[in-house]
């Protein structure tokens, strides 16, 4: 039972270490020591590197935090705790993350939040409770301790009371996001910190309905002048719901955004009552749904003389063509300086209502229905509308005549920045006009191809990205900032058309390559970004690119995003990685330097081969090839018809034919020559003779002279001998000399000479006759046959 008890603890120690392996290897930590284990199930926490300063544990299955989960990790900046299941943090959790900055416990289960959690916790700047099912904060001071906190979220659907829990001693919160869409109960001064918080975003939903006096009191703790104050996820329909906002107007609050939220003629007409003489100077309206036909007449006499900017983004009105003109609002329209208008399918301003914006000087129209025919009562200038105006915007509508809005504009006599950008014009006209102020113009995906003069000279900044332009030839002497990314342009514009230019953008294009000539043209370029186009590598691209473009100007989109197209082998490629051999680089003075060597090689070769007789070498080396394959070894008596083959230079033949022939033929015992002269078959070759001569001799006698050792076929008979020599280990060369030869005059190819006068004794023919019976005694003995 001991045995068995041991094994189980053993096994259980394996399983929990295979567990936390598992953990540490589920986790992905990089360079800048962020740990990122987020999605991988975990129940809890991983062992990650000690020294980490940022962990993602988002999106598993934790449920609790213990005293030393976390105690290693003193140097943790960063810990990211959303959408887990913690039910339990132990109070010392977070006792050694002294520097701790960002917090986010959002979306568990935590039913209670400890100020414990927080004690130690004095560098932490964020901090995310969002989402718990926690029914009260406070009434213990929570959030003291954290003195630097700058940013809070906080709330859910379980909440149901708030108390006064730390804030007010916060001197650093900037932003707070407020969930409480059930609050029941609210103590004064709960959200309200020691200073103005930056920005305030409340979600307090139906509360506006159900109960406003709540409201009021979370809207005075929070409103205030230096606040931006953020209401969502509100419906208002009555004059009920619009109370609260007298707070809103008593705290002085200048800046209210309303985002996804829902309203009627009737609540928008009191709110404007509620908010009469109030200091608002901009009101926003995101992501509204707008119920009514535009009646406001009991609010035409409502004061808002501070109200200068209006931001409208995605607008929804139930029963659009029903709703009244905009000239209802006209006691409003007077105010504003800024308007916007995104998204929310406006197709005309009437003339009666563009009167009313004498004052406007920023007007954004983008993402909705205009069109040529709506444009123009839209821009109607009559009565003073728009002088002021200096930056218009009506991208991404349905205009097509850059003409037409040419001359709409013209007499906007302040206007400096106009975005047309995403409309289909395609074409533009020769000649436009504009007005002399403008400097800022966006034609950027409007489907343009060709430009003309049409675009006016006093711009500063052009951009003409995501078009079809292939070629840029119009000179803009005061323009400073270029965009051509991408459009079909193979080569840089002429710098000499922008001589102010410092800011050029001409990625994604068809360019090939630019140098140093092209970047040298623009006079006063700072800053180029080329990247992502089809670069032709070349090497003298290359060099450039990787020596000289930075003293030229500054690569602003990073030199990585510059790669290769062309050769193949390079595709892909960033350009700072090619390494290009001088072949590929100097490939006409290589083939020339290479074709130069070949023929300096093959003429040394020849040169060589001439010298060192290499053709007769090889001449020589065939023949002996076909002697080969002759059997030579063990051949019959029978078989070698003459006594000896008789090799001499033709300047011997006297000799040879009239002494040598006549003495060993003619008398007894006689000896039968092979002389070529006679004995070699006519018509055939005569490698062919001599060959078969030697082989059908019993001796090769070598008549040695001056002659003979400068004779080429001399020295064929006697490499033919050398070889039989060496085949049949025999004595068969007879070497007679007729006049002394120094042996360094015998030429170097007459090797086998050497080596044999080396190697055996020779005759030498005596000047003095009575010694030639001597001679031709040994000459005898010498070719004597051996008997069998």
């Amino acid at each position: 039972m001991r045995l068995v008890g041991t094994m189980t603890a053993i096994i259980l120690i394996m399983f929990i270490l295979a567990q936390g392996l598992e953990c540490s290897q589920t986790c992905k930590c990089d360079q800048m020591y962020f740990c990122n284990c987020s999605s991988n199930n975990l129940h809890q926490v991983p062992t990650v590197p000690s020294d980490v300063l940022g962990l993602d544990l988002s999106f598993n299955q934790i449920e609790s935090i213990n005293m030393t989960d976390l105690s290693s990790y003193n140097e943790l900046i960063i810990l990211n705790l959303h959408k887990n299941k913690l039910r339990h943090i132990h109070r010392d959790a977070f006792k050694s993350q002294h520097n701790l900055e960002v917090l986010d416990l959002s979306l568990n289960n935590l039913n209670n939040l400890s100020p414990s959690w927080f004690h130690k916790l004095k560098s932490l700047q964020q901090l995310n409770l969002v989402g718990n099912p926690y029914s009260t904060v406070g009434p213990a001071p929570i959030f003291s301790s954290l003195v630097n906190l700058r940013t809070l979220h906080l709330g859910s659907p379980s909440l149901r009371e708030l108390h006064k829990n730390g804030l007010d001693v916060l001197t650093h919160l900037d932003e707070m996001t407020f969930f409480g869409s059930n609050l029941r109960s609210y103590e004064n001064g709960s959200l309200k910190a020691a200073r103005p918080i930056g920005s305030v975003s409340l979600s307090l939903q139906n509360l506006f309905e159900s109960d406003p006096e709540l409201v009021s009191k979370v809207l005075q703790d929070v409103s205030h002048p230096e606040t931006l104050l953020i209401i969502k996820d509100v419906t208002m329909k009555t004059n009920t719901s619009t109370e609260p906002f007298k707070m809103v107007k008593e705290g002085g609050t200048k800046s209210l955004t309303f985002q996804n939220s829902s309203t009627t003629d009737q609540a928008l007409t009191s709110f404007l009552e509620f908010m009469d003489g109030s200091p608002l100077s901009f009101i926003g309206l995101e992501d509204i749904q707008f119920v009514g036909i535009g009646e406001w007449q009991k609010a035409k006499y409502t004061h808002h003389d501070s109200l200068r900017t209006a931001y409208l983004r995605n607008i929804e009105i139930e029963g659009f063509f029903g709703f009244s003109s905009m000239i209802e609002l006209g006691f409003l329209l007077k105010h504003f300086h800024n308007v916007s208008v995104i998204n929310a399918t406006v197709f005309v301003i009437p003339k009666e209502t563009t009167f009313l914006l004498k004052n406007l000087e920023y007007m954004d129209l983008s993402q909705n229905l205009l069109t040529d025919l709506t444009i123009q009562p839209t821009l109607y200038t009559g009565s003073g509308a728009y002088q002021n105006l200096n930056m218009l915007n009506v991208s991404q509508n349905v205009l097509k005549s850059l003409g037409l809005m040419s001359r709409l504009v013209t007499n906007l006599k302040k206007l400096k920045y106009l975005d047309l950008s995403y409309n289909s014009f395609v074409s533009m006209p020769e000649k436009c006009s504009w007005p002399v102020t403008l400097r800022f113009l966006n034609l950027s995906s409007t489907k343009l191809s060709t430009l003309t003069p049409c675009l006016p000279s006093s711009l500063t900044v052009l951009d003409l990205s995501e078009n079809d332009l292939k070629a840029f030839k119009q000179r803009f002497p005061h323009l400073t900032t270029l965009i051509l990314t991408g459009n079909r342009l193979m080569k840089l514009p002429d710098g000499k058309l922008f001589p102010s230019l410092n800011t050029l953008l001409i990625q994604r294009n068809a360019l090939r390559m630019f140098n140093q000539s092209s970047l040298r043209s623009f006079k006063t370029l700072l800053y180029l970004e080329a990247g992502a186009n089809n670069f032709v590598c070349s090497c003298k691209f290359v060099s450039f690119f990787k020596k000289d473009v930075e003293d030229l100007i500054t690569l602003q989109d990073g030199r990585q995003n510059y790669v290769c197209n062309t050769p193949f082998t390079l595709r892909g490629n960033a350009i700072d990685s090619v390494r290009l051999s001088v072949f590929e680089c100097y490939m006409i003075p290589a083939v020339s330097v290479l074709c130069f060597g070949i023929i300096t090689a093959l003429g040394l070769v020849v040169l060589t081969c001439h010298k060192l007789h290499v053709i007769w070498y090889l001449q020589m080396t065939k023949a002996w090839i076909q002697a080969k394959r002759k059997p030579a070894v063990g051949r019959l008596p029978e078989e070698l018809r003459y006594d000896a083959f008789v090799s001499y230079s033709q300047h011997d033949a006297e000799w040879v034919e009239e002494i040598l022939v006549a003495e060993l033929e003619d008398t007894q015992p006689s000896f039968s020559l092979c002389l070529h002269k006679r004995d070699f078959r006519p018509g055939r070759w005569i490698v062919d003779n001599i060959i078969d001569s030697i082989e059908k001799s019993y001796r090769t006698l070598f008549v040695l002279s001056e002659h003979f050792v400068s004779s080429e076929w001399c020295r064929y008979e006697l490499d033919f001998s050398h070889f039989r020599i060496m085949d049949e280990h025999n004595d068969s060369a007879v070497l007679v000399l007729l006049e002394p030869i120094k042996k360094e005059t015998i030429p170097k190819r007459f090797c086998k000479l050497r080596k044999i006068m080396n190697s055996r004794t020779y005759l030498e023919w005596p000047e003095d006759e009575d010694k030639r019976d001597e001679f031709w005694s040994n000459l005898r003995a010498a070719l004597q046959r051996d008997e069998c």
